[in-house]
């Protein structure tokens, strides 16, 4: 049986009648009735009981109608979510996360890209800048998500957003009470430090603005990540520079302050793909980012 003599026989059956089928199918009788013949030859039973009127149904044909119609129904489904696959709004896309990132910054630009493309699952991973990398290249995740990403000959990036860099300190500490501290203030001051993975990352981005102060800051800590980070500074061990992200952590007795004068303290959060990469819901999710990072600069203009 072929999906043709399907779809004719359906519209013979639902109009009861060859004339207005072959009208509605915008083909002339004749072919119209010896397709349906062919139906039945093929099949070895008949399908319809011709009258004066027209044509009635079989008992074989009832039930070839209830079955094509389901038939027609799927064929229409799949054919549907072919499309929509091929327009990146349906399928899978598997994400590298890391610490700090998942604050604030990608949650919100996560929940914009499910909200936009509802029928996409959306999978996470939480990964070393190394090994986002690596898992891209073996096509393990689609696209990762990273800060001071080194450029890759293989692979693209996208900015998401640009944050200031911060102090995050306890509450009782002297520093606290004011309003934006200057980086030499910081200069004595003992500190915890993250991550201590893949470099370069945001411990040497620290540590540059430290010594373009013409200091070395003194470690208390290295710890792995922002959370971790943030616990020791509310316990004492020191005060922490973390990316504007993690303000969202609120923890008791830490408290956040800006840098003063400090134009250059600020890190890119960005996302890293495959450049060969030409699959309908990566271009459906980078033009989210875009569409994200764009209004997150216009927001702060």
């Amino acid at each position: 049986m072929e999906f043709r003599h399907l779809k004719y026989f359906i519209a013979v059956a639902q109009e009861k009648n060859f004339g207005r089928a072959s009208v509605s199918l915008n083909i002339s009788q004749p072919p119209l009735t010896r397709q349906i013949q062919q139906l039945e030859d093929e099949i070895g039973v008949q399908l319809f009981i011709r009258t004066p009127k027209g044509v009635e149904l079989t008992p074989a044909g009832e039930l070839l109608l209830q079955e094509g119609q389901n038939i027609l129904s799927l064929i229409e489904q799949t054919t549907e979510r072919t499309r929509r696959a091929g327009q990146g709004k349906l399928g899978r896309i598997d994400i590298g996360i890391f610490g700090s990132g998942t604050l604030d910054v990608i949650p919100k630009l996560l929940l914009r890209f499910r909200s936009t493309y509802p029928d996409v699952n959306v999978v996470l991973h939480t990964m070393t800048k190394s090994e986002q990398i690596t898992a891209i290249r073996q096509r393990r995740i689609t696209v990762g998500f990273n800060r001071l990403l080194e450029p890759y000959p293989d692979l693209g990036t996208e900015l998401v957003v640009t944050e200031a860099i911060i102090v995050a300190l306890n509450a009782q500490h002297p520093l606290a009470v004011e309003e934006a501290i200057p980086l030499q203030a910081l200069r004595n001051e003992p500190m915890v430090m993250f991550p201590t993975g893949t470099r370069p990352n945001f411990m040497d981005k620290v540590v540059d603005l430290c010594r373009g102060e013409g200091f070395l800051p003194v470690v208390s800590q290295a710890v792995g990540d922002a959370v971790t980070g943030l616990a020791l500074v509310a316990s004492g061990f020191g005060i922490s520079m973390v990316a504007e992200s993690a303000t969202s952590l609120q923890l008791p007795g830490v408290v956040y302050r800006p840098l003063k004068n400090a134009p250059h303290a600020v890190v890119d959060l960005s996302c890293v793909y495959r450049q060969d990469d030409q699959s309908p819901i990566l271009k459906s999710f980078l033009e989210v980012v875009k569409i994200f990072s764009n209004e997150n600069r216009s927001s702060k203009n």
